[in-house]
């Protein structure tokens, strides 16, 4: 798997013991390296770990935001269309009393009108009876001078 380079001799051939001491040092380099890469291989899923529970609560969050929004606007829009409803129902009671008032006012109107024309004829009454009075006391005043003579 890995190819362990020995060292080179100084004067010619390795006891058993340095052969054995050079393995060793290269079984130590290749333990380290492989802790080495476990360690970092560790910290990369801990941080993608980390990264991915981040993204997860931004989204979480992102989307509480936006029904937060959802919510005030819609809170915004319901009071509006309740008062639209409110002014409509005033409205119309508006309208009613209007109605109410017109007729009212009508028959105001009419009974004012006939008691004007009431008012009229008892004036036409009266100078009727005016010149009935004259009429009565010329033919009177005639009666009297004919009888006189």
């Amino acid at each position: 798997m890995y190819s362990t380079q020995l060292p080179q001799a100084r004067g010619g051939v390795l006891s058993s013991s340095e052969i054995h001491k050079s393995q060793s040092l290269s079984g130590d380099l290749e333990s380290c390296l492989l802790q080495i890469y476990h360690h970092h291989h560790q910290n990369s899923l801990k941080l993608r770990d980390q990264t991915e529970k981040a993204k997860k609560d931004a989204i979480k969050k992102a989307g509480r935001v936006s029904d937060l929004l959802v919510d005030a606007v819609n809170g915004g829009v319901q009071e509006s269309f309740m008062n639209e409803k409110r002014i409509e129902l005033e409205i119309r009671a508006l309208a009613a009393t209007v109605g109410r008032f017109m007729k009212q006012t009508d028959q105001w109107l009419a009974a004012s009108h006939a008691i004007n024309t009431a008012v009229k004829e008892i004036g036409d009454f009266e100078n009727w009876m005016k010149s009935m009075d004259f009429d009565c006391k010329s033919i009177n005043t005639a009666i009297r001078n004919i009888h006189q003579q």
